[in-house]
């Protein structure tokens, strides 16, 4: 089956109305698509600018008399206020479940390490591979943050074998799995977002990992607590933002590292780097190692 994409950019006061129009002719209702304004790093983005209404119709022996009648209410709504003309694409149907997973490719990290997508088989048997299904954006192995950080993770087990790691906002648990992968007998993973923590442990299943990994809802402050298993690690990793990095800084996230242990740190923007490292320092850690991806740095700091 294939489709007919219509679509109209308006402004925000004409948008539900034409997405209105819209739903009465297309069967499997309507998208909305505008720009995002961001005023920092911590930002979560507030919706700006013209919006485009999408719809698809359905090509068969109606589409014409279907064209015709939503022009028609195009028109009529255009009486009120005007309208752009609406703009049509051919969209030809596929297995839309199957079609994303093309884009995804194994990566290859440092000297030792292979991404993969969870549906496919290795193609470097010699690596060690971390299966991620790619269910959420952050932490799929794409972004040059999560490359850094297994990079200087893996660097750091080289030099030294680590018995236990914790992983500060753990997200889709690639970080944990890999540290097991490199050798840890046991990791604690934290997320604040429960989902991250169902996520994590269902990417721990895809790579047959189990109690080794343990992982909760919580922070720094949970972890100081006694609220898990154990309260410091030779090896802390904490892929998040600088901003929060910083503040989790004043929260104990030094603390949580044993004495001449290390923290990998990423997420970090190169014009934010020195203020990580002088939070860091304050703390009586020291700078150790340095990667960096375009504007992403990563960190290396040991206690």
């Amino acid at each position: 089956m294939n489709w007919l994409e219509v679509s109209m950019t308006v402004d925000g006061e004409l948008a539900e109305s034409v997405a209105d129009v819209f739903a009465r002719f297309a069967p499997n209702g309507v998208m909305t698509e505008q720009g995002v304004k961001y005023n920092d790093a911590e930002d979560a983005g507030t919706p700006t600018g013209p919006i485009t209404v999408r719809a698809y119709l359905e090509v068969n022996d109606q589409l014409e008399e279907t064209r015709q009648k939503l022009e028609e209410s195009l028109f009529y709504l255009g009486m009120i206020r005007p309208l752009p003309a609406p703009a049509y694409k051919q969209i030809a149907d596929q297995n839309w479940m199957e079609a994303w997973k093309q884009y995804y490719k194994p990566i290859l990290i440092g000297e030792r390490l292979l991404i993969l997508p969870a549906w496919m088989d290795s193609p470097n048997p010699e690596r060690i591979a971390i299966k991620i299904d790619p269910g959420m954006a952050f932490g799929t192995g794409t972004h040059p943050t999560t490359q850094l950080c297994l990079e200087l993770m893996e660097k750091v087990f080289v030099e030294r074998q680590m018995s236990n790691v914790i992983d500060v906002g753990c997200g889709s648990g690639i970080l944990s799995i890999a540290a097991l992968k490199l050798g840890a007998t046991n990791v604690l993973g934290v997320d604040i977002d429960e989902e991250s923590v169902k996520n994590s442990r269902e990417n721990a299943d895809t790579n047959g990992v189990g109690d080794e990994l343990m992982l909760g809802v919580g922070s720094v402050n949970e972890i100081l607590a006694g609220k898990f298993a154990f309260k410091q690690a030779p090896l802390v990793v904490a892929n998040i933002l600088a901003p929060v990095i910083i503040r989790l800084f004043d929260a104990g996230l030094a603390d949580l590292i044993e004495e001449h242990g290390a923290i990998v740190l990423s997420g970090i923007l190169f014009e934010q780097e020195q203020s990580v490292i002088e939070a860091g320092q304050a703390k009586g850690l020291k700078m150790y190692e340095r990667r960096q991806i375009g504007d992403w740095v990563a960190l290396t700091m040991s206690k």
